[in-house]
């Protein structure tokens, strides 16, 4: 690759990683290419983004982007996304349905995270469970609300 070329990559994925919240570092050893374009399918449609880049560009890349401390190896590829639930469950999910993706690694809101943290923040609910878990409990009392005058006016009328 030319330097250039090099140069490129690396602004490229550092611009990515700066607004990233969440990067996850995995190992895909032996996966098909049908199985890499499974799981850029399932992150597209969760807002991530995936991609494999050479060790030595990641880490000035993500010395660029201001994260730290992580120590590439192997191969890798990058999951990352603004949503860290999301970034998570894409490659937790994609790590249970196949035995050679591995999460190894990542940044959880700028911080170095463990394999063990991240599959935690993939069991949390996402954000549209979440908002709906909320106007669950919302509509709550309105819903009590009006099942109390539903009740007093069956009440009323048979009175």
């Amino acid at each position: 690759m030319l330097k250039a070329k090099k140069a490129e990559v690396i602004e490229n994925l550092a611009s990515s990683l700066e607004n990233a919240t969440a990067v996850v570092v995995c190992d895909y050893k032996g996966l098909t290419v049908s199985n890499l374009e499974e799981l850029r399918r399932s992150a597209k449609v969760k807002g991530t983004s995936v991609q494999v880049v050479k060790n030595t560009l990641a880490t000035i890349a993500l010395e660029k982007a201001g994260m730290t401390g992580l120590d590439l190896r192997d191969t890798n590829i990058f999951v990352w996304s603004d949503d860290v639930i999301a970034a998570s469950k894409v490659a937790s999910d994609f790590a249970k349905s196949n035995d050679k993706f591995v999460v190894k690694a990542g940044y959880l809101d700028k911080e170095l995270a463990d394999a063990a943290k991240i599959n935690a923040f993939a069991k949390l609910p996402g954000r549209e469970e979440l908002l709906g878990m909320l106007a669950s409990v919302w509509m709550g009392p309105i819903r009590n609300f009006t099942i109390g005058l539903d009740a007093l006016k069956r009440q009323k009328e048979e009175a």
